[in-house]
């Protein structure tokens, strides 16, 4: 069957929170030694990951954590106690969290930008469905890719998170078509992979840095009949 729409997970899938130099003078331990790679790559995987939970709350920091995509309160204090549990002082935390919910400071895929265009020019639909708690519409107007996205479904806006069906039906009827002829490709089976209860098919990508991953959704699309190229 024809694939009439495709939405697209943010975090891991178009765009990614990725260091810079910058970032050396704020990953620092309470005795002022720099992490090393492997402790920053660690931390940033921590500031991203879908679903996995990396360390245990008391009861508040529990409830911050199970609905931080659904209130920008809930997700900086669960994401600053994640911080702080990695060994983050407390000021580092805060101007890293600021980093992380800043739409500006993520990088896109290389791919991302040519497959938007290309869906665009097939006149085939695209919805953007995320668990997140702040606006990541600013990442792609100032690439003047706002006008390529036909839904932006986003957790905190509409009150439900990934798994959940209902959030990929959000986006499904603001582009008003059939669930059953959409294409969902995201980073995590267990969260976007919840687009196939309502019978949409299912495209897994990894998400690696942006330099090690130059053609991940062309690719994906490519296997559901989908010229990019």
């Amino acid at each position: 069957m024809a694939i009439d729409a495709v939405l697209f997970d943010f975090s891991g899938t178009v765009f990614r929170l990725e260091d810079d130099p910058s970032w050396a003078d704020v990953l620092v331990g309470d005795d002022g030694t720099p992490f090393d790679v492997a402790a920053k790559a660690e931390v940033l995987r921590r500031m991203t990951a879908p679903v996995e939970q990396f360390m245990t709350f008391d009861p508040p920091g529990q409830h911050a954590w199970d609905n931080r995509d659904l209130d920008p309160a809930l997700h900086r204090q669960a994401y600053l106690e994640v911080l702080r549990g990695s060994g983050v002082p407390e000021a580092q935390a805060a101007d890293l969290y600021g980093r992380l919910i800043d739409p500006l400071a993520w990088t896109p895929y290389p791919d991302t930008g040519t497959v938007l265009k290309a869906l665009a020019a097939q006149g085939i639909p695209v919805g953007v469905v995320s668990n997140i708690a702040f606006d990541i519409r600013p990442a792609f107007a100032t690439r003047g890719w706002d006008t390529l996205v036909g839904a932006m479904t986003l957790s905190y806006e509409v009150g439900a998170i990934k798994p959940d069906a209902r959030i990929f039906q959000d986006a499904i009827d603001r582009l008003g078509v059939d669930p059953n002829r959409v294409l969902m490709v995201g980073d995590s089976a267990e969260a976007d992979g919840g687009a196939t209860a309502l019978g949409a098919r299912f495209a897994l990508v990894d998400p690696l840095p942006t330099a090690d991953r130059p053609r991940a959704l062309i690719d994906a699309l490519a296997l559901h009949g989908i010229a990019t190229q």
